[in-house]
């Protein structure tokens, strides 16, 4: 059985808004249970954050198109024992397992054919946003944080620009990434920093 078949949440739902009454939230075991029993399916594209089964956005052409250009200038650069991994979900326990539309993960993808990454093991995610642009800088920027990953690139499309932050604070109140700058063009966009190399690109040349 599909998720899809089960009854919706209204669309107008603030993603921050939680209801007065008790509510279910999810964990990781209890998510990858549903998957294994076939109520979660790859027809069904949700991810899970913060225990929530929040729907991933469809992308539009000109995100597509960054999406191929970041790709292919981190394949360039990328050093011996690192891979990257496209829209791959990140085990980020208790509660979240987002799939960033990508993320740079140490050791070779055949390390992980029984688990996926932990916060560990990647050394940047990064979301390509336009309408989801709230909930990347919102949400997903805090879990990330809290999740101890060291860094997280925002492609800003509607701004037309790229916001790279890094060290993240973990507080379990209000967790955030303690050094936010934002990237645009004329500026250069530097490789992240746990991979140890000297790299850089224009920021006009991964933007649409």
């Amino acid at each position: 059985m599909s998720i899809a078949a089960l009854p919706a949440t209204p669309a107008a739902l603030p993603m921050d808004e939680i209801p007065e009454l008790p509510i279910w939230r999810l964990s990781v075991e209890q998510y990858h249970a549903m998957i294994q029993a076939g109520i979660v399916t790859t027809d069904d594209r949700i991810e899970l954050l913060d225990g929530w089964l929040l729907p991933k956005v469809p992308k539009n052409p000109s995100q597509e198109l960054c999406l191929g250009l970041l790709t292919d200038w981190l394949n360039s650069i990328l050093p011996k024992g690192w891979h990257l991994r496209s829209q791959g979900p990140i085990t980020m326990a208790p509660r979240s397992e987002p799939e960033p539309d990508l993320a740079v993960v140490r050791g070779s993808r055949r390390d992980f054919g029984d688990r996926h990454p932990a916060p560990d093991d990647v050394a940047l995610v990064i979301e390509v946003a336009d309408s989801s642009l709230d909930r990347d800088r919102g949400r997903k920027l805090r879990s990330y944080a809290a999740s101890g990953i060291p860094e997280y690139w925002i492609v800003d499309l509607t701004a037309g620009a790229i916001v790279v932050c890094r060290s993240p604070n973990r507080s379990r109140t209000r967790a955030t990434y303690e050094d936010q700058q934002a990237l645009t063009r004329g500026q250069m966009l530097e490789a992240p920093k746990l991979l140890n190399i000297e790299a850089a690109i224009a920021v006009s040349d991964v933007l649409p």
